[in-house]
């Protein structure tokens, strides 16, 4: 899996993300609208995480799909 196909798929794979990342809501996933550099935005705003462990978070989502 790669990340243009969660994108072009955003509204399926939403619910997949809002089950990893349970702080965040339905608005700021759909503000995502399947756009990395967003969803990477918002973990590290909502968790306090470095934008290193973001990036890694959301690659290891893709490896998990």
């Amino acid at each position: 899996m790669n990340w243009d196909q969660i994108q072009g798929n955003w509204k399926q794979f939403k619910g997949q993300a809002q089950s990893k990342w349970g702080d965040l809501t339905n608005d700021e996933l759909d503000q995502v609208e399947g756009d990395r550099e967003a969803l990477e935005g918002k973990i590290q705003a909502k968790y306090g995480k470095s934008k290193e462990q973001a990036k890694k978070e959301v690659n290891d989502f893709i490896d998990s799909l």
